[in-house]
């Protein structure tokens, strides 16, 4: 039976790093970031709940959404940031349990899935073990601004505030991974968790 791990952390935290090393180590590793595009695509039943929810302006001239102005809205809003997150996460889970049933008809030994929002909606349910990968504050803010070229450092606060708190993420985890320092120690923890977690099953 496969082992299935939920890979999580802080926006601009390195999540993406660890799922890189996953990827090297011939795991696979389903993107809920990615799905979450695709179920957005014109005419897939999210889009059409997007453009009902919030309206024509969140559209481009050619029909397709306007991601950057639908997350300018909600990042500014909770309440609007809950009723996105309602229309996509089930959509997201839909087609994340397709494929967590196809790795395991496959006979894979270990499927990860990275998920951002993996303990606010309840995805850490589909998981065997969770790994959190999370940084101090101060460099988690600097990799934001220098990543979606933000100017001001209060718009990156506005979006690592709008996610759950990264001790928070840390408390509910079984396992973490300090990405602050070189990639270099971060590949030696991700090996040290591998370890573990191959020992663990012996």
């Amino acid at each position: 039976m496969a082992i299935i791990i939920g890979l999580t952390g802080g926006i601009a935290t390195g999540k993406s790093t660890v799922s890189q090393m996953f990827k090297q180590n011939k795991i696979p590793v389903i993107d809920a970031d990615i799905i979450a595009r695709e179920v957005c695509e014109m005419n897939e039943p999210a889009y059409l709940k997007i453009v009902e929810t919030f309206g024509k302006d969140v559209l481009m001239c050619t029909g397709h959404l306007n991601r950057k102005k639908l997350g300018s809205i909600v990042f500014n809003n909770r309440e609007k940031l809950q009723k996105l997150n309602e229309i996509i996460h089930p959509e997201v889970k839909k087609v994340i349990q397709k494929e967590i049933n196809k790795f395991i008809l496959m006979g894979t030994e270990y499927i990860v899935l990275d998920v951002p929002l993996l303990f606010e909606s309840n995805f850490d349910k589909l998981c065997d073990i969770t790994l959190v990968v999370f940084t101090n504050e101060n460099t988690q803010i600097e990799r934001l601004m220098n990543r979606d070229n933000f100017t001001n450092k209060e718009e990156a606060i506005k979006r690592i505030k709008a996610q759950m708190d990264i001790h928070e993420k840390l408390v509910l985890s079984d396992y973490k991974i300090d990405n602050s320092m070189s990639i270099l120690e971060t590949r030696k923890q991700f090996d040290s968790f591998m370890k573990k977690l191959k020992t663990n099953e012996n």
